[in-house]
């Protein structure tokens, strides 16, 4: 026990990161890949099953849960965002220093990535029996949609890009008053759940369009992927190139989501926070101007 002990040490010193952005890139990778490994490997459950081993409901409760336990192993560290459009918004916010960016959304691409990547080696066998000896893309025994994310048939590019927009927006809005100090603060602890919780309600209620993917990393990481695997370039190009509107419209989305907020909400919660600020401040000024009079009529 003491030779494991000592070995264990050992180990600990030497992949040590002592760089912090690093050791976020790897939290944000894990958070990510748990979110997507969970998530997709609800999808394929329904899909490969013929819906015997799941259903739309229970997809959304994968993808609510996947966030909340996403969160919870990297929120520590990175503050768990395992989204890009949430570390875009707060950079726009002046929370996070935009160095961040592109370091966070490379390293959740690949956590989506790698988490597809697992969910591909459990079912590789069911997805080729599904695809009778076929990687499909789009139509009769299709299997990339249980990666990335693919429109319905009624879904035009242009009520897509609304619906990842929107979808988005509301998400923003959601996470922004959920880690607003000033906006009925979430007790600690609780934030990964309100944020699963999130997820889930929008999955209920916007999923029907295109999956809601509402996240470009969740959708890239796996669409490279299955590029990869061997579902081919198409991954990229069916449905009239669909994949650059879950990774673009969703940045959209986040402005927007952001500008609402604030206008609606957060300039109005923080604005009473520094006015309370600055009349405490004011009246501290004030005590001490009394005080120093006090002291020299004393003297």
């Amino acid at each position: 026990m003491g030779r494991q002990k000592v070995i264990l040490e050992k180990m600990a010193r030497i992949f040590h990161v002592r760089n912090m952005l690093i050791r976020q890139a790897l939290a944000e990778c894990l958070g990510t890949l748990i979110l997507v490994m969970f998530g997709c490997g609800a999808v394929a459950q329904l899909i490969l099953s013929g819906g015997s081993h799941g259903m739309f409901l229970t997809v959304n409760f994968a993808f609510g849960f996947a966030a909340t336990l996403g969160i919870l192993v990297c929120g520590q560290v990175s503050g768990g965002h395992i989204n890009p459009t949430v570390t875009f918004s707060l950079c726009l916010l002046g929370r996070e220093p935009w160095r961040k960016f592109p370091v966070y959304f490379l390293a959740q691409t690949l956590g989506a990535f790698l988490g597809s990547g697992i969910i591909f080696g459990m079912y590789i066998d069911a997805i080729w029996d599904y695809g009778q000896g076929s990687l499909v893309v789009v139509g009769d025994n299709a299997t990339a949609g249980i990666f990335a994310t693919y429109p319905s048939k009624h879904l035009t590019l242009l009520n897509g890009f609304f619906d990842q927009m929107i979808g988005t927006a509301a998400l923003i809005v959601c996470i922004l008053a959920i880690v607003d100090p000033y906006n009925n603060p979430i007790p600690q602890g609780l934030e990964a759940f309100t944020v699963g919780f999130v997820v889930l309600v929008i999955g209920q209620s916007m999923g029907f369009n295109s999956g809601y993917a509402v996240n470009p990393a969740r959708d890239l990481g796996p669409r490279i992927f299955t590029a990869l695997a061997g579902w081919g370039s198409e991954v990229f190009s069916a449905n009239s190139y669909w994949s650059f509107v879950p990774i673009f419209a969703p940045f959209i989305g986040a402005m927007l989501g952001v500008m609402v907020y604030q206008l609606m909400v957060g300039y109005h919660v923080e604005g009473e926070a520094r006015d309370k600020r600055e009349a405490e401040e004011r009246e501290e000024k004030e005590r001490l101007k009394l005080s120093a009079v006090s002291k020299k009529e004393t003297a």
